[in-house]
C-alpha cells in the first residue's frame, strides 16, 4: 500500500458497472482500491428471490470483475454478512473508507444497510452514498421532485478511472473465485429459467444498441401485444435493475437518439414514449423509498385485511402454475416462468386477475411474480401491485380483463398457441375460452374442456363484486381523508396539478400514475 493512504472501499450491489459509478471514481482519486462485493446468504433465503436474479447477477460480476482487471483491480467476492466483512475490514486495515451507491430494495436490504450505517458510526467509519437514480432519501413530499430528477438525468457522467491503485492484502476478502460465481444455487425459488436474458453490461450494451439502432422504431406500438413487446420493447429492465447500465447514460444517450431522427413520427413517438418510462421508473421507486411498508402492507388502511390471503390455496396454486384455465392468462404465467420477463399489460393482467378474478391478497402474487421476474426491482414491483390490485385506495380500479386482452393483444392467438399448446388444434376463437367449446365440437376436435384444459374458476363475478367492494370501502369519509393524506406524502403535486387542468388522459398515463383519483372503475 502506498505510503499511508487510507484504503477505500467500494462496496458494489446494484450498480455492477464501472462506468458513471460515482463511488469508484472518487474512491480512485481518494486512495488505494477496494472493490468488494457480498455474497449475503440472508439475502438469498428471503422469499422475494430466485435462482434467476442470482445467475443473472452472477453472469454480471464475471463482467464486472473483467471491466476492473482492466482498471488494475480485483473484484473481491465475499461470502458472509456484510457487517462479518466490515469487521474483517478493521481487524485488517484499522481505519477504511466505506463508498457505495444508495439503494431503496426490499425490507430485508433496507434493514441490512440501517445496520451498516450503525456500526459505521460506531466504529468511526466515514460511509459515502452517492444516488445513481432520481430517489431522494428522507422526502416527505414530492414538490418539484420532477425538476430534481431532469437534473440529475442531464449531470455529466463520472468517467471511468483510467487506472487505480489496488488495496494490499486484497486475497483475504476474496471468497468464491470468479469461474465458481454462476455455478452457485442461490435464491429462496430455484425453478430454472432456461431462456432468461444474459447478464453482463456487454450483454445490456448490445441490447441497447439494437433498440436504438432499428428495434426501437416499433416500440410504442408494440408494447401490449406480449410477442412483439419481446421483440421490440428494450427489454433494459433487468440491466437497470442490476445496474449494468446507469439510468442517466440511457437517459442522455436516448435524448442524443431522439436528435437523429427529427423528420421520422414513429421514431419520435417511440423513444417519447420510453423517455417517459424511465422517469416512471425513478417516480415509483420514491415511492417505496417514502413508504417501506409498501412491501408487505396495504397502503390504504380502509382496504386492509381484505381477500384470501392462503398461501396453498388452490386458486392460488393453479395461477402460479399456469393451470387456472385461462388461456391468455396461463400463457403469460408459462412465458414467464421460462423468460423471466413480460411486458408492462400482461404484467397487470396477471395481478388483476389474481386479486380481483381469483379473489386473493395481493401479497403472495406478488412474492412469486418477485420470483419469476429476473428484472425484479422491490421499488416499482410493490407500488405497481398494490395500485393493480386496487390496494392504493386513490386510483381507478383498472381490472383487465383476459378475454379481451386476448382479442386486443393477441388477435391471431400465437402467444397463447406458443405457451398452451394444448389448445393448438382449436379454432381462434375457442382457443381463447375453450371452455365454451359447444358439445358437438369437441368430438370433432378431440378435446373436453376439465379433461384436456382446467376448467376456470367464474372469475368475471368475482371481480365485478371485489371492485364493487373497494369502491364501497374507499367513499367513507374517513377513507377519503386518508386517501388526502396519501396524496400529500406520495403524489407528484406539480402531476397532479396538471390532472385538474385536463382529463384527456392517455390509457397508458392513467395506468402509469399511482395516484390518480378517480369515482369511475374501469375495465380493460
Amino acid at each position: 500500500m502506498p505510503g499511508d493512504r487510507i484504503v477505500q472501499v467500494v462496496w458494489f450491489k446494484r450498480d455492477l458497472r464501472i462506468h458513471d459509478h460515482q463511488p469508484l471514481h472518487q474512491a480512485a482519486a481518494d486512495g488505494p482500491v477496494l472493490p468488494v462485493f457480498a455474497i449475503e446468504p440472508a439475502q438469498w433465503q428471503t422469499p422475494d428471490s430466485a435462482l434467476r436474479h442470482w445467475q443473472f447477477a452472477a453472469e454480471c460480476l464475471v463482467d464486472l470483475a473483467e471491466a476492473l482487471a482492466g482498471l488494475g483491480l480485483p473484484l473481491c467476492c465475499w461470502q458472509g454478512s456484510m457487517l462479518a466483512l466490515l469487521e474483517a475490514l478493521k481487524t485488517r486495515y484499522g481505519h477504511f473508507v466505506l463508498h457505495s451507491h444508495q439503494e431503496t430494495g426490499n425490507a430485508w436490504s433496507h434493514a441490512r444497510d440501517d445496520a451498516v450505517a450503525a456500526w459505521c458510526q460506531t466504529n468511526a467509519v466515514s460511509w459515502h452514498q452517492a444516488r445513481q437514480h432520481g430517489v431522494i432519501r428522507g422526502l416527505t413530499q414530492r414538490q418539484q421532485w420532477e425538476t430534481q430528477w431532469e437534473t440529475l438525468m442531464a449531470a455529466a457522467t463520472s468517467p471511468a478511472p483510467p487506472r487505480a491503485d489496488p488495496a494490499d492484502g486484497w486475497e483475504n476478502f476474496h471468497h468464491v473465485s470468479l469461474t465458481a460465481l454462476t455455478a452457485l444455487s442461490l435464491g429462496h425459488d430455484q425453478t430454472p429459467c432456461p431462456q432468461r436474458q444474459p447478464g453482463g453490461r456487454q450483454a445490456g450494451r448490445a441490447l441497447w444498441r439494437s433498440f436504438v439502432q432499428h428495434r426501437g422504431r416499433r416500440y410504442r406500438g408494440s408494447l401490449s401485444n406480449p410477442l412483439l413487446a419481446w421483440e421490440y420493447g428494450s427489454r433494459l429492465s433487468p440491466h437497470l435493475a442490476w445496474g449494468t447500465l446507469s439510468l442517466r447514460e440511457v437517459v442522455q444517450s436516448l435524448r442524443r437518439q431522439r436528435q437523429k431522427h427529427p423528420n421520422d413520427p414513429r421514431w419520435s413517438a417511440s423513444l417519447k414514449a420510453f423517455t417517459s418510462r424511465l422517469y416512471w421508473h425513478c417516480h415509483f421507486i420514491q415511492k417505496l423509498e417514502s413508504q417501506p411498508d409498501m412491501e408487505y402492507r396495504t397502503l390504504h388502511p380502509a382496504l386492509r385485511g381484505l381477500r384470501e390471503r392462503d398461501p396453498q390455496h388452490p386458486r392460488l396454486l393453479a395461477w402460479q402454475q399456469g393451470q387456472t384455465g385461462v388461456p391468455l392468462v396461463d400463457a403469460c404465467m408459462r412465458s414467464l416462468s421460462a423468460t423471466g420477463w413480460l411486458n408492462f399489460r400482461m404484467r397487470a393482467m396477471l395481478i388483476s386477475f389474481a386479486t380481483f378474478g381469483l379473489g386473493l391478497h395481493w401479497r403472495e402474487p406478488a412474492l412469486h411474480l418477485a420470483r419469476l421476474f429476473t428484472d425484479y426491482e422491490p421499488g416499482i414491483h410493490y407500488p405497481q401491485i398494490q395500485m393493480q390490485s386496487g390496494a392504493t385506495g386513490t386510483n381507478a380500479l383498472r381490472v383487465y380483463n383476459p378475454l379481451k386482452q386476448a382479442e386486443d393483444n393477441d388477435p391471431n392467438g400465437d402467444f397463447i398457441a406458443h405457451w398452451v399448446p394444448e389448445l393448438t388444434a382449436l379454432p381462434l376463437d375457442w382457443r381463447r375460452k375453450p371452455w365454451a367449446l359447444p358439445t358437438s365440437l369437441r368430438q370433432h376436435f378431440g378435446f373436453q374442456p376439465g379433461r384436456d384444459y382446467p376448467l376456470p374458476h367464474d372469475f368475471e363475478p368475482e371481480a365485478r363484486h371485489w371492485k364493487d367492494c373497494l369502491y364501497q370501502l374507499r367513499r367513507t369519509p374517513q377513507a377519503r381523508q386518508q386517501s388526502q393524506v396519501l396524496l400529500g406524502k406520495l403524489a407528484s403535486q406539480s402531476a397532479t396539478k396538471g390532472r385538474r387542468r385536463s382529463s384527456r388522459r392517455s390509457v397508458s398515463s392513467r395506468q402509469l400514475t399511482l395516484f390518480v383519483d378517480s369515482t369511475h372503475a374501469e375495465e380493460d
